[in-house]
């Protein structure tokens, strides 16, 4: 494992008199593989963070989410999760395919904890990787570099209401989104999605959507 502490790590340690904590620390929660104590939170999670690096050297965030359990563990030291149907962009997937290294917030709202993962990642779209999801676009498999528990103490305590209506289910047709409808978007969706406006009772202007996701209709 690489030294976690760079030169500028160490400075502003050294400004507030936590050089020693911070070794502590390190030597006591710093990972490199996926314990027992580890296993449960990771198997049941059903969202996370996931940070790539793209062409010009700026990090991205993005929100990750599925049924519990879209984040499975191979073994001690490699993750999976699916990539779904998004806007196309594909920001995180094609970070990761010119930069593999990753960084992962699991985080449980309701009792507060976390899980912060950096790793290297690959994607995949092989027919045995894409079977391990259901409605999987893009599998990514992440080498657990160092892993740890983050202290909780700032995390607002949330509750969970609902699963998003639009994750995969087996056996169940996948709720079609509604910003897919937006007037300018039409000419520019690609061919299986044409039809969605239609089936949802046609198209809708950029302030009609406004309007719906302030009242959390996606």
């Amino acid at each position: 494992m690489q030294e976690l502490y760079g030169k500028q790590h160490r400075a502003l340690q050294q400004d507030f008199d936590t050089v020693k904590l911070a070794d502590a620390v390190n030597d006591n929660i710093v990972c490199t593989e996926i314990g027992e104590e580890h296993r449960g939170f990771i198997e049941s999670r059903e969202m996370f963070f996931l940070t790539t690096i793209d062409h010009r050297g700026y990090p991205t965030c993005s929100y990750k989410g599925g049924n519990p359990g879209f984040l499975k563990i191979i073994d001690s030291k490699t993750l999976a999760f699916p990539s779904f149907d998004g806007n196309g962009m594909f920001l995180s997937m094609g970070n990761i395919s010119i930069n593999n290294q990753v960084g992962m917030l699991l985080i449980n709202f309701d009792i507060p904890h976390r899980i912060r993962i950096h790793g290297n990642a690959s994607i995949h779209r092989d027919e045995e990787s894409l079977k391990m999801f259901q409605g999987a676009e893009i599998v990514v498999f992440v080498d657990i570099v160092e892993m740890f528990v983050n202290c909780a103490r700032y995390i607002h305590r949330y509750k969970r209401v609902a699963s998003a209506k639009h994750v995969p289910q087996d056996n169940v047709p996948v709720a079609l989104p509604h910003w897919k409808r937006i007037e300018g978007l039409q000419e520019a969706l690609p061919a299986r999605d044409k039809q969605i406006a239609d089936i949802l009772g046609g198209t809708i202007t950029p302030e009609q959507y406004a309007e719906m996701l302030s009242k959390g209709e996606t």
